[in-house]
């Protein structure tokens, strides 16, 4: 291993090989790869959610995009899952939102028509429309 680093031959590069999986994946049941940190980071950003010490915590405004968005949170607050959970990306070495909020997000976009799960595979492929649909949703 000390050879292989002296002539710069360690792989660096974390998570998957394929490009689609690195960009857009499930996670357990929520969306990860390089859309679901966007979807985490823009959710941060415009107040939707908001971090205290580990905890991610849905605010009141991400409440009211929630329910825009067509998810039922009555129906989430019920079940013993927590709301939010942050999950680290393999890939992306960066967090992404788990939790029934983020398995309600990713069916949201799937029923939509945004995005598509692609069969015998962790991939969710997004449409050109669904992109710029889920960029406008979650700016960053």
């Amino acid at each position: 291993m000390g050879l292989a680093a002296k002539r710069g031959h360690l792989r660096t590069r974390t998570g998957p090989k394929d490009p689609a999986l690195r960009e857009a994946r499930v996670c357990y049941n929520h969306l990860a790869g390089e859309m679901g940190v966007r979807l985490y980071d823009s959710m941060l950003a415009t107040g939707g959610l908001k971090t205290e010490g580990e905890d991610v915590l849905l605010t009141a405004e991400g409440a009211v995009f929630a329910q825009e968005f067509g998810i039922d949170l009555d129906g989430l607050n019920t079940g013993r899952r927590p709301m939010c959970r942050a999950c680290l990306d393999w890939s992306a070495r960066r967090t992404h939102l788990a939790g029934a909020l983020g398995q309600a997000l990713l069916t949201r976009l799937i029923d939509r028509g945004w995005a598509s799960r692609q069969p015998e595979s962790r991939v969710i492929a997004f449409s050109t429309s669904g992109r710029q649909a889920f960029e406008s949703a979650f700016p960053l």
